[in-house]
């Protein structure tokens, strides 16, 4: 054989593995290239979508918790106030009915010097009576005198 027999033949089975490669073995293999990099491409778009829906996501987060924060805060005040109020109603309410009381014991204190002014002064007037009868030495009859021991009562 001849040298340039056999180049020009394994230049011809090149060129056929060349025309057979390009034909049918390297379109698939580019394909799945660009499948593969297309993939790649959405999923680093699908990261930047996501990671710009969290930025987003926490934005909202933090505005809701300051939101909340204050609604807490604003809901804390307003129960201290009410508790305040609460507590001064309930001293009001207190010193009223103190003063209540104090009243009451003082009208029952009044009634009660009334009724011992008045058995104080039954008493007096018996004993007024017992010793008119002792100076006179007489009976004295309560129901004729009855005016005249009215009269000695309300004086004493």
């Amino acid at each position: 054989m001849n040298i340039n027999s056999t180049l020009f033949l394994q230049a011809v089975v090149f060129g056929i593995l060349v025309w057979f490669t390009m034909k049918f073995v390297w379109p698939p293999i580019t394909k799945a290239l660009d499948e593969r990099a297309q993939k790649i491409a959405e999923g680093l778009a699908a990261a930047d979508k996501a990671k710009s829906e969290l930025a987003s996501a926490n934005k909202r987060v933090e505005a809701e918790l300051a939101t909340s924060r204050n609604e807490t805060a604003t809901r804390l005040a307003d129960a201290e106030r009410r508790g305040q109020a609460i507590v001064e109603e309930a001293k009001a309410k207190a010193i009223e009915e103190g003063n209540k009381i104090i009243a009451a014991a003082k009208a029952e204190a009044e009634q009660q010097s009334v009724k011992a002014r008045e058995a104080l002064r039954e008493q007096v007037a018996a004993l007024a009576v017992k010793g008119a009868e002792q100076i006179l030495r007489k009976e004295v009859n309560p129901a004729v005198h009855a005016d005249l021991l009215g009269r000695l009562a309300t004086e004493l």
